[in-house]
């Protein structure tokens, strides 16, 4: 097999990831490596001329930015060319949750107390490495210290994963106490990776995954905590039905939004809520929003 690599930026890397998954092109990835700083899109093929001639194809309906780049191949030879995604992925931490890469299980030590959310995402999925899904997750746990000091009940909160991915926020809530927790997707890969990585966990049953859109996933649910770490221009259009699906006193997290378009984010959100408590937060390039409704 070989492997060609194309280094792109930052925060081209998520808009780059959903145009892939439009078109439908498997051989394509997009890795993000947050401590390293670093973005790429990667292609696998059973031969160079293969590669080259992917790359010729698919550059055509690219940014120019990303399409004049030059690409670098490597023949991976005797290797397992599926695991190779693994180098790209490596275990993090925040408070006492932690996201290690199933591979990493037998010498990743958890601390007693800690809880350990195992992941193995495979080619298509993340595991949690990239600034908008490590702003939702320490936003998560934000959440769970004010309702436990609050004294909420855990086993009567319903917490709900709009585009769900490889289920990593929905599994960090389960990992967090919470124990009525669903997810969504459009991609039906997306709930199967989800569905596994539930299981990996022993969690599986226990999480409610299931395939549909925005905005048919929020029909009939109401949630006190909602995730929807997708991207700004999504958020934006469906942002009535993502606000209907939050309970009185509930909380809406938002993700996936470039700092640049923070504010145009907010504003479209605002007006739907105009008591609520709108707070904000940036890692690197990119920000998030808590909507607390009243």
């Amino acid at each position: 097999m070989w492997e060609i690599q194309i280094s792109i930026a930052a925060e081209q890397a998520d808009p780059l990831a959903e145009v892939l998954a439009e078109g439908d092109a498997p051989a394509w990835h997009v890795f993000s490596d947050v401590d390293a700083g670093q973005s790429r899109l990667t292609g696998y093929f059973e031969s160079k001329p293969a590669a080259q001639a992917a790359w010729d194809e698919l550059r055509k309906t690219l940014p120019e930015a990303i399409a004049q780049a030059e690409p670098s191949y490597r023949e991976l030879g005797d290797s397992d060319w599926k695991d190779s995604y693994k180098a790209h992925f490596h275990a993090w931490q925040f408070d006492r949750i932690h996201w290690v890469p199933i591979w990493e299980r037998e010498q990743y030590t958890i601390p007693d107390g800690h809880e350990a959310v195992w992941l193995d995402p495979g080619l298509a999925f993340g595991t949690g490495n990239h600034e908008t899904t490590r702003l939702c997750v320490e936003r998560l746990v934000h959440c769970r210290r004010d309702w436990e000091r609050e004294g909420r009940d855990f086993e009567q909160m319903r917490i709900l994963d709009a585009g769900c991915g490889s289920g990593i926020l929905a599994i960090s809530a389960a990992k967090c106490g919470f124990t009525r927790v669903a997810g969504f997707d459009n991609d039906p890969i997306a709930v199967e990776v989800s569905q596994e990585n539930a299981a990996l966990n022993g969690l599986a049953g226990k999480i409610e995954f299931y395939e549909a859109g925005l905005p048919q996933g929020l029909l009939n649910r109401e949630a006190d905590l909602l995730f929807a770490n997708i991207l700004a221009n999504v958020l934006r259009e469906h942002a009535e039905p993502l606000i209907d699906a939050v309970r009185p006193g509930g909380r809406l997290i938002l993700s996936g939004i470039l700092s640049s378009e923070i504010n145009v984010v907010e504003a479209r959100f605002r007006p739907l809520v105009p008591n609520a408590s709108i707070s904000s937060r940036q890692l690197n390039e990119w920000a998030d929003l808590l909507i607390e409704r009243e």
